[in-house]
């Protein structure tokens, strides 16, 4: 498409079922078959779906057990992920050969801004076209992709023509393109917000559109302003590269339901210490420990303290959370899942100016 002057373009790059059919390209008897990446458990999830068992309703964050029964022939791989960090790394040098405005979303999808590329390579499209070929060739695997002049509508263009497809909504296509959707199919208005919408009458794109900036405030606050503008086909967020980390964190479901202190103080160690390796590796901690608690009625609390000074070591972190679960002890029910998170980070220098000062007192 024709570049307007001062038009962003942007490029929303997804990776196809990519958990999945990483596994399927490293295993050729995995091809063509329904593979899920996921514990084969009791209270195991689906990570991914390969696009074969899809067809069977089988979804990522889907309950195990509720996979097997849509798809009984569905093959169940552990996940890899060290093997998906580096094929992710690979994706992202060939997106680094056209742009240095290159936004993760995880390790899957990403936003690109291709605007001042485009004076020399002539079309967005092109670049999209020339990415996903190179990542077929160089890592076996497919992408779909989007392009548009804003981020809203480039992800909602890669999903468009998935899998392995290119989609294009161009300046004069946006508002039309997104009137007839759903609002349950926009990125950021979640299931909550769309039953509350659909609660309103506004089931579409164009019912969003049609109630003003007031009207949306009233109901939905200071997001409203971005729904107002997405109905439209308006999204002025730029492309963030150095977008900070905001936690680190992991969490484990159990085979079967804790009630006992000793039961639980291993495995939040070891979270502790999962999380600390990451912060090691990123050159980060944080200030604030959070414990999430899952019951078996899948009822959930979370617990939180955020401290003075930066988290300086594992065997910090572990007390905090340490902490965190005496208070949740005897639980009123079973617990089926903890997880550890580390937020308000900062860079790891601060926690050792402190170390620093408390060896000098």
């Amino acid at each position: 498409m024709t570049q307007a002057p001062d038009t962003r373009r942007i490029i929303h790059v997804d990776m196809d079922a990519f958990y999945a059919s990483v596994e399927q390209r490293d295993n050729p008897a995995l091809r063509g078959r329904p593979v899920a990446v996921g514990g084969d458990r009791q209270r195991g999830v689906v990570a991914a779906a390969s696009y074969e068992a899809r067809r069977f309703g089988v979804r990522s964050a889907m309950p195990s057990v509720t996979a097997r029964r849509k798809c009984p022939e569905l093959i169940f791989v552990p996940p890899r992920f060290d093997v998906y960090r580096a094929v992710s790394a690979r994706i992202h040098q060939i997106f680094a050969r056209y742009t240095p405005l290159i936004q993760p979303l995880s390790l899957d999808e990403a936003y690109l801004d291709v605007t001042r590329p485009l004076l020399v390579r002539g079309s967005a499209t092109r670049i999209a076209q020339e990415i996903r070929a190179a990542i077929r060739d160089e890592t076996g695997l497919t992408a779909s992709a989007g392009v548009s002049y804003n981020k809203f509508l480039a992800k909602l263009a890669s999903d468009y023509r998935k899998p392995d497809g290119l989609h294009v909504i161009t300046p004069g296509q946006g508002a039309d393109f997104v009137a007839d959707l759903g609002v349950e199919q926009f990125h950021g208005i979640g299931p909550a917000t769309a039953a509350r919408m659909h609660a309103l009458g506004i089931h579409t794109g164009r019912d969003l559109r049609a109630r003003d900036l007031t009207y949306l405030t009233r109901h939905f606050g200071k997001v409203a302003s971005f729904y107002y503008g997405v109905a439209r086909g308006i999204d002025h967020r730029p492309v963030e590269p150095d977008r900070p980390r905001k936690s680190l964190g992991t969490e484990r479901t159990f085979e079967r339901d804790l009630y006992e202190w000793a039961d639980m103080a291993g495995p939040v160690s070891d979270m502790c210490q999962r999380v600390w390796h990451g912060c090691e590796r990123r050159d980060i901690t944080g200030r604030t420990v959070t414990l999430k608690v899952k019951y078996n009625d899948f009822r959930q609390i979370v617990r939180a303290c955020t401290l003075m000074q930066a988290v300086a070591s594992a065997e910090e972190l572990h007390a905090h959370a340490r902490g965190l679960l005496r208070g949740c002890i005897p639980p009123e029910r079973g617990i089926r899942l903890l997880g550890v998170t580390l937020s308000t980070l900062v860079p790891r220098a601060q926690a050792g100016a402190r170390q620093l000062a408390l060896a000098l007192e």
